[in-house]
């Protein structure tokens, strides 16, 4: 499903839809919502970066029982990433996670616990094969199982693993999206409210 003309302001309210975690989390949700104010294209229409900086849905495949995220080796960015890919010209943040999911994983997306907004807001200058360019990512969460075969586009990933938080914690941040560890934190603390 695409937005109609206010589109612009639906990426806006699902921004705002974020509590932040932290200072960080703040500071990048004041600069992601000045630049969709300022009139900025917010879709990526050239591969890899035209407009220079553009809107990424990421989501996060979560196990909640055994706490446990699913992460992709992106080819491209050589890093463990979450899932999910860039937002088509005027589609909404949520219907991409929808189409990445098949896409990339071949699976539906089921929302934890329904929630259709966004947990996680970041800006990032993009590293590895296609760098320099700037992706605002939306992180949502899908609800999976650590226990089910995942297929994967072998186009994009080398491999998936499921790792735990503990696991992530403890490994070198910089073989993962440099606001992983920040992300997981956040989600530990979700889930200990349920």
């Amino acid at each position: 499903m695409t937005l109609p003309s206010d589109s612009r302001s639906i990426v806006r309210h699902a921004v705002q839809a974020v509590t932040p975690f932290d200072k960080q989390e703040q500071e990048h949700i004041d600069d992601i919502l000045a630049w969709i104010d300022s009139g900025a294209g917010l879709f990526r229409i050239k591969k890899p970066d035209v407009p220079p900086k553009h809107l990424v849905s990421y989501f996060v495949v979560l196990d909640p029982d055994t706490k446990q995220i699913l992460l992709i080796d992106h080819i491209k960015a050589q890093l463990w990433l979450p899932t999910g890919g860039h937002v088509l010209p005027d589609e909404d943040p949520k219907d991409a996670v929808i189409r990445e999911a098949d896409e990339e994983l071949s699976i539906q997306a089921v929302f934890f616990r329904g929630n259709t907004d966004p947990f996680f807001a970041t800006v990032n200058t993009t590293v590895g094969l296609t760098p320099g360019h700037v992706d605002v990512s939306l992180w949502y969460i899908l609800r999976g199982s650590a226990h089910d075969y995942v297929r994967f586009d072998k186009s994009e990933f080398t491999d998936v693993e499921w790792f735990s938080f503990d696991e992530i914690l403890e490994m070198d941040p910089v073989i993962f999206d440099k606001n992983m560890h920040r992300f997981v934190r956040k989600l530990q603390g979700l889930l200990s409210d349920l």
